[in-house]
């Protein structure tokens, strides 16, 4: 005869497997333009993981010099990590050359240094604004294991695939007829983020709450931010 076994006992004395995953997405979306004289670089305020609100007044755009910006989202551990390893570098830079690195000498080091945790990577979702060595406006977008490339404008994070589209055809006139190619005026980008940012929130729960736009020029840079929707 054999010995009758309850269901939990049952389930209690099988195999049991540990799943641990080391990464997490904390949400939030980020966006680049470069223009003749100035950067944008902006990101919402919201950090969040799946159905849970962290922070209403969390801006993913972190300033590394008087010249360079850099916004960064995906998870929020590898993004602190990668901030406090970038600030050490510079500093560690400036005092033994007494000048601050470049924006194109930035966007090196931090692809060599994402490259260096390949086979454990940030899980990040990074770009890079600021001022090149001529004055102009530059934008250097990344990969996780450090593959990057100079561009006129990108979004990235959760709302990248609805922001991206938008900035191809505003900005860089696709798929559009004989439309006349104007410079992009500061003026402009700065409404074009605006309307994209608003457009992202109502379709977007991971981002809102408000917007941080950073505004690069060879004077320095300045912040502005306007609200978003809050649910």
């Amino acid at each position: 005869m054999h010995e009758k076994v309850s269901r939990d006992e049952y389930y209690l004395s099988q195999p049991k497997g540990a799943h641990w995953y080391p990464y997490e997405d904390h949400g939030g979306t980020i966006l680049a333009i470069a223009g003749e004289d100035f950067s944008l670089v902006g990101s919402d305020t919201r950090l969040s993981e799946g159905f849970s609100i962290h922070s209403r007044d969390h801006p993913h755009t972190y300033r590394l010099s008087e010249k360079t910006v850099m916004g960064s989202v995906g998870f929020h551990g590898d993004v602190l990590t990668l901030k406090k390893l970038l600030d050490s570098r510079l500093k560690i830079y400036e005092h033994e050359h007494n000048k601050a690195m470049t924006t194109s000498a930035i966007a090196a080091m931090l692809s060599t240094m994402m490259y260096g945790r390949r086979f454990f990577p940030f899980y990040t979702n990074t770009i890079l604004a600021g001022m090149d060595e001529n004055g102009k406006g530059c934008v250097y977008s990344f990969d996780p294991i450090g593959s990057y490339e100079r561009e006129l404008f990108r979004a990235g994070g959760s709302a990248s695939s609805m922001l991206q589209p938008l900035l191809d055809n505003q900005i860089g006139f696709k798929n559009q007829g004989d439309v006349p190619h104007t410079p992009l005026t500061l003026e402009k980008a700065l409404a074009l983020i605006k309307d994209v940012f608003i457009s992202a929130a109502e379709r977007d729960i991971y981002t809102g709450d408000g917007v941080c736009i950073n505004i690069i020029t060879a004077d320095g840079v300045r912040q502005e931010r306007f609200p978003l929707r809050r649910d």
